[in-house]
């Protein structure tokens, strides 16, 4: 049964990959460098956390999204528009 419900979840999240495309995990700092050759980046945030808070963010660059978390928020470059969403989920 367990084994059934670990394919079943397996399932989901390569299902959840191929509907999101491509998502790279990035630290903040290649993240931050990522964001400073765009003109003008949209980029999505959301606060989060089980146990302790964290920054999320994601934005679009040359057909991939590019994704990471923080413990402390990111500055944000002046030219970046921002979206704020209630959550960030990143399968896997």
């Amino acid at each position: 049964m367990a084994a059934s419900a670990a394919a079943a979840g397996a399932a989901a999240i390569a299902q959840a990959i191929k509907a999101s495309g491509a998502i790279v995990r990035v630290s903040p700092e290649d993240f931050q460098t990522l964001l400073s050759r765009v003109e003008s980046p949209l980029v999505v945030h959301a606060e989060g956390g089980f146990l302790s808070l964290s920054y999320r963010y994601l934005f679009s660059h040359k057909g991939l999204a590019f994704f990471t978390k923080s413990p402390t928020p990111l500055q944000l470059p002046a030219r970046a528009e921002t979206v704020r969403a209630i959550k960030i989920w990143i399968p896997g």
